[in-house]
């Protein structure tokens, strides 16, 4: 299993998100070497707090799998997940998570916590940090960057 081709898909997604003016940050499910779900953030599109990338594959994932429980899944994001998200995944019994980028404000996949790894759960998952790390890192700074940009922009405008 090549998690670097796994995590190229969600770099795809994460693309995707960064198109319509997302964060992004993109997830896929693979289940028997096939990808199985796609999700990318959509939560400023949908308004809606649960639309992480994580949250969206896990839930295609569920469709097409017909269960609740994903225990021979492996769900790669290109963001360490969130305490929402490793809820989820917890939830939904993955038994392993590849993240590309750390996430120093809300990373529990171990930065903050880890919750994806605490033993007071009825399920742990293997956790593999920083696969294609740099470049799923580069797109978030470059989003951030050109964000703060068009903001700064936006003000010096305001003033003219």
């Amino acid at each position: 299993m090549s998690h670097h081709l796994y995590m190229k898909e969600a770099i795809v997604e994460a693309k995707k998100a960064e198109a319509i003016g997302e964060v992004p940050i993109g997830a896929v499910i693979v289940k028997d070497g096939v990808v199985i779900a796609r999700g990318h953030n959509k939560r400023e599109t949908s308004q809606q707090s649960a639309s992480h990338a994580e949250m969206i594959a896990i839930e295609r994932a569920n469709e097409r799998v017909g269960s609740w429980r994903l225990e021979e899944c492996t769900l790669y994001v290109t963001l360490e997940p969130c305490p929402m998200c490793a809820g989820a995944i917890v939830q939904s019994r993955i038994p392993t998570v590849v993240y590309g980028a750390y996430d120093s404000k809300a990373g529990c996949a171990g930065t903050l916590m880890n919750l994806l790894q605490e033993e007071r759960f009825n399920h742990q998952c293997e956790v593999i940090p920083e696969i294609l790390g740099e470049e799923c890192g580069s797109l978030l700074t470059t989003f951030f960057k050109k964000l703060r940009d068009k903001k700064k922009l936006e003000k010096q405008q305001k003033k003219l």
